[in-house]
């Protein structure tokens, strides 16, 4: 079969067990996705979010300032589809879909293997350690898109000056998707600049202009990040997750490497990962040193570039309080799958035959469907608190009393349920700004609401 065939078939596996079920599965929205609903939903009727700003490039959400990007990208499926689950994780798939095609570009640029790049897209589309962000609403996927498109773009540097534009944009556009991408964008870029020298030398020679732009782009980007931090109190966000010390990140980096997370238990978060499965499959314990072998012995020009991409991947969830974290650490995925598929390819040469492929593409297609009817059939009750699904019986099965008594109080001891009454009666965003009272900001910069309409929200 043709290279577009198999990609095109490798899209359709991926979107077909993305879509079967999106709105049902998980069974209801988390709190910050019922958050990314709901102030889409308000954007798409009055142009402010639920604090009543207009446009806001950080959205306030519960005082931890949520990123734009995601967010923008609900609204149109919002006005088409209404405030619901699939409106929300649709986005999800379709940035997660992105990730899939770029990693098969990025792979055969990075190795000179369009076969690699079709396996790497094959093992993104049935990764463990990608299956659920990729169809639930998490904006880490529009920031994965985007980071890789940006080393896609900066790597066709040689076409012409514009592509660096077009990667500075990609990368602010990450960085504005995902926390996770402040930090691990920079270490690329420097990266990219080191393995780049001669294409950079051609574009301070003839490319001055795109560079000024460049320039210009990436300090307009900043400001508004050193505003939030500074003055708007979203350095709360660091505070929340930081006090780590110097050997605790070290440990905590090293977690990520751990056989226990990535092959046996994962990540512990059912929110990331099933009970019973590690962030990788069994047999990339093969695959994925015999990539790294093969990369070494090779003469590919960005064959460290793959070394440190992963490399870099945990060092935002290193500082935190959380490691092994499977979503912070999510970039080294890509190339983690690009390993692997280096893995195969290598193995095929070694052992001389080509069957070998048909074999290993057999292999994890069981490994996957296993893990697939696993989440159809187990996962949905196993999560079910994770996904907050108590909030959702509240809400939608209990609208009758809600219209019959004039004080309904409801528990916030854990959660923020106001966001989830908003979601599920898709309460008008105008009349809920001029109802609400708000508690007193607590110490880390967080809000809760004491009440709004015959709502009251107590701690008990």
């Amino acid at each position: 079969m043709s290279t577009k065939v198999l990609l095109v078939l490798i899209c359709a596996l991926f979107l077909f067990t993305r879509l079967y079920k999106i709105a049902e599965i998980p069974v209801s929205v988390y709190w910050d996705e019922a958050s990314i609903g709901y102030n889409a939903y308000a954007i798409s009727i009055d142009l402010k979010d639920e604090w009543g700003k207009f446009l806001p490039i950080h959205f306030r959400a519960f005082g931890e300032f949520k990123l734009p990007v995601y967010i923008y990208s609900v609204v149109p499926f919002v006005k088409l589809f209404g405030l619901n689950a699939f409106s929300v994780r649709f986005p999800a798939v379709l940035f997660s879909l992105g990730v899939v095609i770029f990693t098969f570009f990025l792979a055969k640029k990075l190795t000179g293997k369009e076969k690699i790049g079709l396996w790497a897209s094959f093992f993104m589309t049935i990764s463990p350690w990608f299956f659920i962000f990729s169809r639930t609403g998490y904006e880490v996927t529009a920031g994965l898109m985007f980071y890789l498109l940006a080393i896609l773009l900066f790597l066709n540097l040689k076409k012409g000056n514009r592509f660096f534009l077009f990667s500075i944009i990609s990368f602010i556009l990450s960085a504005y998707s995902y926390n996770s991408f402040r930090i691990v964008a920079p270490l690329t870029i420097i990266s990219l600049f080191l393995f780049n020298i001669d294409n950079l030398r051609q574009l301070v020679t003839n490319g001055k202009v795109y560079l000024l732009i460049s320039l210009i782009v990436v300090i307009a980007s900043v400001i508004p990040i050193y505003r939030l931090y500074v003055y708007d109190a979203g350095g709360v966000r660091f505070q929340a997750i930081g006090g780590v010390s110097k050997l605790q990140i070290i440990k905590n980096y090293l977690s990520h490497f751990n056989p226990q997370f990535l092959f046996v238990q994962g990540d512990t978060n059912l929110r990331s990962q099933q009970k019973g499965f590690g962030q990788l499959f069994f047999p990339d314990l093969v695959l994925l040193p015999l990539g790294l072998i093969y990369l070494l012995k090779s003469k590919v020009k960005y064959r460290w570039l793959i070394f440190l991409l992963i490399i870099f991947g945990p060092a935002p969830a290193a500082i935190t309080k959380e490691s092994p974290h499977a979503l912070r650490s999510i970039s080294m995925v890509p190339f983690i799958s690009m390993a692997s598929a280096t893995g195969v390819f290598y193995l095929v040469q070694l052992l001389r035959n080509k069957t070998i492929g048909l074999i290993i593409i057999g292999v994890y297609l069981v490994l996957f469907s296993n893990y697939f009817m696993s989440f159809l059939s187990i996962y949905p009750q196993a999560s079910a608190k994770d996904w907050q699904y108590g909030y959702k019986q509240i809400f939608t099965g209990s609208l009758d009393q809600f219209k019959q008594n004039n004080r309904i109080v409801i528990s916030d001891k854990d959660a923020q349920p106001y966001i989830f009454s908003l979601f599920y009666l898709q309460y008008n965003p105008a009349k809920f700004r001029s109802e609400v009272v708000r508690n007193s900001v607590d110490k880390w910069g967080f809000s809760t609401v004491k009440s709004f309409g015959n709502f009251e929200f107590v701690n008990r």
